[in-house]
């Protein structure tokens, strides 16, 4: 998708008062450092939140993160913000790139009440690499508050959906809720071709991409749900649920009414990685 079709996309549905739901890659840490004019990818983010604050009034951004995973769920109600530098082995510059913003306590608060035997507050947490990077393209100058959901990591993949489906009417509410992860993520493949200065996509990306695409698109909940097993590699794409299951939090605040588009689906700059992404609105 190019700027003017992300343009066409918000005239096409004027002016409303539900927020829309996004999933989206963070994108490859590596690329942190680099402008929107040398990054495709930061540059779309860019032009999105552009979009989005000429269209919606947001009060605040919950985001959950493929970065935070817990044994249990857990909502941030820090009011200051703390910018989570949480990859290692870069060079000193990834660790100068800075993003400030505030929390939302009151909103978290009430996003904790909505399933109060599921979620727990927590100010341990703050806004780590599946978050920020993604908040410092959407909205540069750090004006609007986020806090980020944990993932219950040992949970089954209808418990995120199920939660999910609690916390739809925060759309109603000035909330814009983000899913924060990458339909392909294999680290260990990832690594393997690193190893050997080989950035090239492996030969079964394209077609799982394709399928997974195909998927959201229908709307196929039970293949998305049994990620692991309704493609033949679906355990090479996603052999860990924590980039996958970010997925259940936007479908699971999407309704019948929703329409999505893909705002990116350019390859990736990392092989067994995706950085496809997109918005129901």
């Amino acid at each position: 998708m190019d700027l003017q079709d992300l343009y066409n996309i918000f005239q096409s549905f004027g002016d409303t008062k539900r927020l829309p739901v996004i999933f989206t890659s963070h994108g490859n840490p590596m690329d942190i450092v680099l402008s929107r004019e040398q990054r495709p990818f930061w540059k779309i983010l860019f032009e999105l939140g552009k979009q989005l604050r000429k269209n919606y009034e947001i009060q605040a951004v919950l985001i959950v993160s493929a970065h935070w995973c817990t044994k249990g769920t857990f909502v941030n109600v820090l009011e200051h913000q703390k910018q989570i530098y949480d990859y290692y082995g870069f060079p000193e510059e990834y660790y100068n790139v800075p993003y400030t913003t505030k929390g939302h306590p009151d909103i978290a608060i009430r996003v904790q009440q909505l399933a109060p035997d599921k979620i727990i507050p927590t100010d341990e947490w703050g806004l780590d690499h599946g978050a920020w990077p993604v908040l410092m393209h959407l909205f540069p100058d750090g004006d609007i508050p986020a806090f980020e959901l944990s993932i219950h990591y040992y949970a089954k993949p209808e418990y995120h959906l199920n939660l999910a489906k609690q916390l739809k009417c925060l759309r109603e509410k000035g909330v814009l809720i983000i899913g924060s992860g990458a339909l392909i993520h294999n680290l260990r493949l990832i690594m393997q071709k690193m190893q050997n200065n080989d950035n090239r996509p492996y030969d079964w990306e394209s077609e799982y991409d394709a399928w997974i695409k195909k998927q959201i698109l229908q709307r196929n909940i039970d293949a998305l749900l049994n990620y692991e097993s309704s493609h033949p590699f679906g355990k090479l794409a996603a052999p860990t649920p924590d980039h996958f299951v970010p997925i259940f939090y936007t479908f699971g605040t999407m309704d019948n009414k929703d329409e999505i588009h893909f705002f990116y689906e350019n390859p990736s700059t990392l092989p067994a990685f995706s950085e496809r992404s997109f918005i129901a609105i």
